[in-house]
């Protein structure tokens, strides 16, 4: 029997492997069993070049658990080792046995996983012992037994093995005896082991028999050896492909829309499958779907360095050998590997797209609406990205049809380009609530947009910006004749006393409350328009919209008020005979206010007029007392001038009206004020 002391620059290097280089003790599963598929790996790679002679017999690699002895084994029937070789790739650590096969047999042993040096040393995160019985494959090898209990201190000695191999015997400690739980283990294996290269056993089949689950005489194969990414396209089928995502996602019920088979050789190394989802309006849900692997091992779902972050929407697989990991590989290093791989994979989905959308339109507008979101999240948050989706990015209208921007600028800009050359396209977020709006502008023959998606108002605004001259406006933003302006508009024909007279009595009936605020503004949109229309301020609108996915000084606009412009229109004669009405209801109050008015004001005039060439500190107390005076009994007037309208206004049954038909345009008239409307529409009919 052979002491020794393992090869390590410090005695602390075992709590450093249980502490720091691991991250999750779960994974030393991954690295025992990974280790075990290598050495199958190098004995095939040794005998395709004949220097393992004879059959290879079994290759399978198994994980048995003994609850009795609190023991976990991952034993292979691979290459073995030597006392030479344990004490080479053991006893020094990090000198890693796959790093040195590789470099000696680079153009067979592709398939080699590790290349780490540490995997092993991973079994002490959950053993209080671990032990070593390994044959070598070379001619009169001697098996050997190695044994350490989690100190620098180990024992080495010849032992008695029946096959080729090595066993790998955990014993586990009492502070993780989860790991000795079948559904553990299992768990883990499906995990990380799902895809490796060679068949992992872990116990026998079962099935229901008898009213009971009973085990079977059949091998329970963890992996599938030859998942569909490691195949070349051209033998896989449509199904292969279904099949394959369902596999990967057992609980995804719904199909993938379309998918992506990567494999690239230069300048570096990556395979895999991308399915584009059906994503639902969460940007959140589907993320970490993109599974990484190196060469077939699983490394992490969460694969933010790799891919660029709107491209985590997707789900499917990456294996590349030559992206960086750590020694724990749970951690992705940077690296410019990653950089062009990320390059490459966002080119390679959008010439996708672009493929799709140039030779299956048809298909690809059936699918528009469930790509959308990642499609606009990847122009918002990559340059590069929206360059290549600006062509295949499209744009719905209110009735189903489906336009590229390029092709709504050709077909809309004789139409809707004002009188400023601004091309105007307008859109909807609420077919039904804007109905009437879209049926305005239907009549004028404009192109109605339907923007209703989570990321539609920042994707047009990063268009705005990006295209002179082009600017979107919803529909209820304002009038149909201000929406885009052909010419210079129609001034309002009305003195400044018939225009208070509308504007007070509106004022004073329009709904009051702290989340919305109304202004009354008069306007000649013709004859043949709407008398009331209700509009908001686009930009305001629109603010408020970005601000529900912003965090700072965008939260501030989701704070605000809603502001609405109600909008009389002063050239329809419903109008015209309101304020008829209003004024003869309210002449013989008024009259005597506005000449009382008309005198404030001439003697404002009249002070201001003797106080005009002096400075504010040459005037007397007298004199500023004076002026403050008037000035108030002039604000008293007004108010009694506007309480006399907003008096008569309350039982205006003409004015209420009004007011409802503009509310209920725009889907804000609900409860009792439309009880109340439909009663009033009865009494006038």
């Amino acid at each position: 029997m052979a002491k020794g002391n393992i090869g390590v620059t410090s005695e602390n290097i075992f709590p450093v492997i249980k502490k720091f280089l691991y991250s999750d003790h779960e994974i030393f599963l991954r690295e025992l069993v990974s280790n075990a598929v290598d050495a199958t790996q190098k004995l095939r790679t040794l005998a395709s070049v004949g220097e393992a002679k004879g059959e290879l017999g079994d290759t399978k690699v198994y994980i048995t658990i003994d609850k009795d002895k609190k023991t976990l084994t991952v034993s292979d029937h691979g290459i073995g080792m030597t006392a030479e070789e344990v004490d080479k790739y053991i006893n020094q650590i990090a000198f890693s046995g796959a790093e040195e096969f590789v470099n000696k047999y680079k153009d067979q042993a592709a398939a080699i996983i590790g290349h780490f040096g540490l995997g092993f040393y991973s079994a002490f995160m959950v053993s209080s012992k671990v032990e070593i019985f390994s044959l070598s494959y070379k001619e009169d090898a001697k098996a050997v037994h190695w044994s350490c209990d989690g100190s620098p201190e180990y024992t080495m000695e010849e032992t008695i093995k029946a096959e080729r191999g090595t066993d790998i015997v955990l014993h586990i400690d009492d502070e993780n005896l989860d790991f000795l739980e079948d559904s553990k283990i299992e768990g883990l294996l499906k995990k990380y082991c799902k895809f490796l290269p060679v068949e992992i056993v872990f116990g026998k089949k079962k099935e229901w028999k008898d009213g009971r689950e009973q085990e079977t005489d059949e091998d329970n194969i963890i992996n599938d050896t030859n998942p569909a990414w490691t195949r070349k396209p051209a033998d896989l089928t449509e199904e292969d492909y279904t099949n394959f995502y369902h596999e990967l996602y057992p609980m995804q019920y719904d199909e993938p829309l379309f998918h992506i088979h990567l494999n690239v050789d230069y300048p570096f190394h990556l395979t895999g499958i991308l399915y584009f989802p059906r994503i639902k309006n969460n940007l959140d849900v589907h993320r970490q779907k993109i599974q990484l692997y190196c060469n077939q091992v699983f490394v992490t779902d969460e694969i933010e360095n790799i891919v660029p972050e709107y491209l985590t929407l997707l789900h499917g697989v990456l294996d590349s050998p030559d992206i960086p990991l750590n020694v724990s590989r749970s951690y992705l290093q940077a690296d410019q590997n990653v950089k062009k791989i990320s390059s490459h994979i966002t080119k390679k989905v959008a010439d996708k797209l672009q493929e799709i959308f140039k030779n299956e339109r048809e298909d690809f507008e059936k699918k528009w609406n469930d790509i959308k979101l990642f499609i606009q999240y990847g122009m918002l948050s990559d340059e590069k990205f929206y360059e290549r989706a600006n062509s295949f990015a499209l744009f719905e209208n209110v009735d189903g049809k489906y336009f590229t921007l390029d092709e709504l600028k050709e077909q809309l800009k004789d139409k809707q380009t004002d009188k400023d050359g601004n091309l105007i396209l307008l859109y909807t977020q609420d077919k039904d609530a804007t109905y009437a709006y879209i049926e305005r502008a239907k009549q004028k023959g404009y192109e109605v947009l339907l923007l209703n998606g989570e990321l539609d108002v920042h994707a047009i605004s990063q268009a705005e910006q990006k295209n002179e001259k082009l600017r979107f406006v919803r529909v209820d933003s304002d009038t149909i004749e201000n929406l885009i302006k052909k010419e210079e508009q129609a001034k309002v024909e009305l003195t400044e006393q018939q225009q208070d007279a509308l504007r007070f009595s509106f004022t004073a009936e329009l709904p009051k409350n702290d989340k919305e605020n109304y202004t009354v503004t008069l306007e000649a949109l013709g004859e043949q328009e709407l008398p009331v229309v209700l509009t908001q301020n686009e930009f305001m609108r629109r603010m408020r919209d970005m601000s529900k996915h912003q965090q700072g000084m965008m939260s501030f606009y989701g704070s605000m008020p809603d502001n609405y412009n109600f909008v009389l229109n002063t050239s329809h004669q419903k109008v015209q005979a309101l304020l008829q009405d209003i004024q003869k209801a309210t002449q013989a109050q008024v009259e005597p206010l506005l000449d009382k008015l008309a005198e404030q004001q001439k003697q404002e005039n009249e002070l201001k007029e003797a106080q005009k060439d002096k400075k504010q500190d040459e005037l007397t107390e007298e004199e500023k007392k004076a002026v403050t005076e008037i000035t108030k009994q002039i604000a008293a007037t007004k108010n009694d001038i506007q309480k006399v309208y907003a008096d008569n206004a309350k039982d205006n049954q003409q004015l209420h009206q009004l007011i409802d038909i503009a509310l209920l345009a725009a889907g804000k008239l609900q409860g009792e004020a439309l009880a109340k409307f439909v009663n009033r529409s009865v009494e006038l009919l």
